[in-house]
């Protein structure tokens, strides 16, 4: 093949959070080479591995190309019309004798990656009519959502640093390093870091493990895992004591302040520090320097989330934001504004309905749904548990909650209970080995490529798209496509749907709500695109960027994008308080009700004594939860799950370098793992360390690569019932365990 039959192509990234650009070489209809886009608007060429494997993704034998019924115990390959005959025929009686609620649905975390999965969920779920919908977000994040919509009044609409222009950037609980930002999407972190630095700036990192982005900070402080919410405590109490609160140009724009100070006198700095491993003197010094430095940002993120008090300690991260003057300032934490998609850019500024959880509970916990989902970790006792309302079928979408959820062998054991169950999935992994049928969506390369929820948390405006860079293969369908018809069967309009005209229905639906009398002019102005490509150009020129279907003729179009392979850029973050508040108030909620309750509740376990010895996951650069280790490009090398522990903890509990660690929780114990012990300073004493999401060593995954170097899945240790009960996240971090030498 000869040079010039080789073609450029330009994608995003669609592996992780920070959705970088790629240029990809594309000859005879193969990916051959993959590097960064250097006229990407927002990633500037910086790439990291998981971006060269998804090649490997495309390319990976074990990756299903055609849809798999199970019969007689195994799995055999069919055509999309018997997989579609086999849901209507097992699925819609389930829901007739049952109800409703005896379906239950989970989200993975690809599919907020897919726009043709994000935009069709919720398709999905109201044609299921369940209250049994579950996702990854109750793994890993809610607790920020949850926060963010008590004191905002949307989900989402979540500060992140603006690190272009921050003196002082202060991280807990996060390694962006690693992650590149997660709900902050940073692409080359380090680089940005740097260039803070360069300029006279400070990093400041307080986490259990001195950990990859500790290594470039200029200040690292070990903390006590679980104990974040102290230690904030402690900076809010400071602020008030020695009269460093300053709320600036968001004073007329708050409710709440005079709660505040009397709620947190009892969080002094002498009080919490031994609760937290950090010295008093060095809270308060922390304190007054985001008190004092005219431009910095507080970010808490994924071990600030993952414990008894996430939700506590996410309101308490944008909290100290907002009393050092760095909410909604530049060189402080601020709200990106999104060119689509994004509820805080619509309708009526700064005044709306705010948010309301507890509409419903979990049948047998009694756990209160919380952005329209019920806590993941409750779904096995809902399989278990008999009486009206038990889940008897499940259909999951990009998901691995066998893995990724505590205690995945009771969920294992309560999947092959179900009556029936399917699941949307490029993969025969550990939770969908349980599956009746498995429908598998087209590659990465082959679909048109929008970030959806991402731009709502990105360091700075732009807008792109990435059209599709390789044909599909004849027959192949797409995600949107799948969920339009098993929302067609579950609403009982059945497997032989014209999935076009349900398609064009509910877009249509869509279209009268958002312009009523003028919505046919809108469907004409749509006319000639479907799916979710028809669904991102309506959201761009409705968005506040948008051409207004012609009324603002420069404005954004899809079309507009797609003639810039690089993006465009839409400017750095500007202030928007209060224009992006949807609070009843209009104001921005200080002390939330139920914040103050949850503060109060944790004042009444600040003398407990810290667990002799507590487990914490962590991320890896060639990681993302448990779906990228059957890519070759990511799994060569070294084992990387292996278990952190501190020379000092080794010694006591009889480890050395390289042996195995037998490991149990206290509230687990009969599901003790193995791992390889690495013995390292980098950990707290007291504290050891295994990355999430290994564990593949399940009989009947189809998962050769990575079941060459399987991992011990942390989970399985983990307490399903553990959850932060305001959010319903599960606990993950800083569990009591016991350690032996295997």
């Amino acid at each position: 093949m000869t040079e010039a039959a080789a073609t450029i192509a330009h994608r995003i990234c669609p592996l992780c959070e920070a959705c970088c650009g790629l240029e990809l070489t594309v000859s005879a209809g193969r990916v051959t080479s993959i590097r960064g886009h250097e006229d990407d608007v927002f990633s500037h060429g910086y790439i990291c591995p998981k971006a060269v494997a998804l090649k490997d993704l495309h390319d990976d034998p074990d990756r299903l190309r055609a849809p798999l019924v199970k019969r007689d115990g195994k799995f055999v390959e069919v055509s999309w019309e018997e997989a579609f005959a086999e849901v209507e025929r097992r699925l819609v009686p389930i829901q007739q004798q049952h109800g409703r609620d005896a379906v239950a649905a989970m989200f993975g975390n690809p599919s907020v990656h897919k726009a043709g999965l994000i935009l069709y969920v919720p398709r999905l779920a109201r044609a299921l009519g369940t209250r049994n919908l579950y996702s990854a977000s109750t793994i890993d994040q809610m607790p920020k959502q949850l926060s963010s919509g008590l004191m905002f009044g949307e989900w989402l609409s979540i500060p992140v640093p603006d690190i272009e222009r921050a003196d002082l950037l202060v991280i807990l609980g996060a390694n962006p390093v690693v992650s590149n930002g997660s709900l902050w999407t940073v692409p080359d972190f380090r680089g940005k870091a740097k260039a803070l630095r360069a300029r006279g700036g400070r990093i400041v990192v307080i986490d259990p493990r001195r950990n990859e982005t500790a290594d470039i900070a200029d200040e690292f402080h070990f903390i006590r895992p679980g104990a974040d919410a102290f230690l904030l405590a402690g900076l809010v109490a400071t602020l008030f004591e020695e009269n460093l609160v300053l709320l600036g140009r968001l004073a007329e724009h708050v409710n709440g302040l005079e709660a505040l100070a009397p709620a947190f006198k009892q969080f002094a700095p002498e009080r919490i520090a031994a609760r937290c491993g950090i010295d008093a003197a060095v809270i308060r010094d922390l304190a007054r320097a985001l008190a004092r430095t005219e431009r910095a940002a507080l970010y808490g993120r994924l071990g600030t989330c993952t414990q008894e008090f996430g939700t506590l300690t996410s309101w308490l991260v944008d909290l100290i934001n907002a009393l050092t003057r760095h909410l909604d300032e530049p060189g402080g934490a601020m709200f990106p504004r999104a060119a689509a998609f994004a509820k805080n850019t619509l309708g009526a500024p700064g005044k709306g309905r705010g948010i309301g959880t507890g509409r419903h509970k979990s049948r047998v916990s009694g756990a209160p749904e919380v952005f329209g989902e019920l806590p993941l970790t409750c779904l096995a006792e809902e399989i278990e548990t008999p009486g009206a309302g038990q889940v008897r079928a499940l259909i999951t979408l990009a998901g691995n909650p066998v893995l990724s959820a505590p205690n995945g062998a009771r969920l294992g054991a309560a999947l092959e209970k179900l009556d029936f169950m399917v699941s949307v999935d490029l993969y025969l992994n550990e939770t969908t080995r349980f599956a009746d049928v498995i429908l598998p969506g087209c590659s990465p390369l082959e679909d048109l490529h929008y970030d959806v929820a991402f731009p709502q948390f990105a360091y700075r405006n732009t807008v792109r798209v990435s059209p599709a860079v390789l044909p599909r293969r004849a027959g192949q369908m797409v995600e949107w496509e799948i969920l339009l018809r098993l929302a067609a069967i579950a609403s009982g309009r059945g497997a032989d749907v014209d999935v076009a005209q349900l398609d064009d229905e509910l877009t249509g639906a869509d279209v009268q709500r958002v312009a009523g009398e003028h919505s046919a002019a809108v469907m004409q102005a749509l006319s000639g695109r479907r799916g979710p490509e028809r669904l991102v150009d309506l959201a761009l020129r409705a968005g506040p960027f948008g051409d207004r279907f012609g009324l603002q003729p420069d404005g954004l179009n899809l079309q507009k994008v797609l003639a810039a392979p690089g993006g465009i850029d839409l400017g750095a973050l500007a202030p928007r308080v209060p224009e992006v508040l949807r609070t009843p108030s209009g104001r921005i909620e200080l002390a939330p009700a139920p914040l103050l309750a949850e503060l109060s509740r944790a004042a009444g376990r600040l003398d407990e004594p810290a667990p002799d010895l507590v487990v914490v996951g962590r991320r890896q650069v060639r990681s993302n939860n448990s779906w990228m280790h059957n890519l070759p490009t990511l799994a060569k090398g070294r084992n990387r799950c292996t278990l952190l522990v501190h020379p000092t903890d080794a010694k006591r509990f009889g480890l050395i370098d390289g042996g195995r660690a037998r490991v149990a929780g206290k509230a687990n114990s009969a599901q003790a793992i193995l791992a390889q012990v690495e013995l390292s300073d980098t950990m707290m004493p007291g504290v050891i360390s295994l990355p999430h999401g290994w564990g593949h060593d399940a009989p009947g995954a189809r998962l050769g690569v990575a079941a060459v170097q399987p991992g011990a899945n942390l989970n399985a240790v983990l307490d399903e019932t553990a959850r932060d009960p305001l959010s319903g996240n599960a606990v993950l971090s800083g569990v009591a365990v016991s350690i032996s030498a295997a």
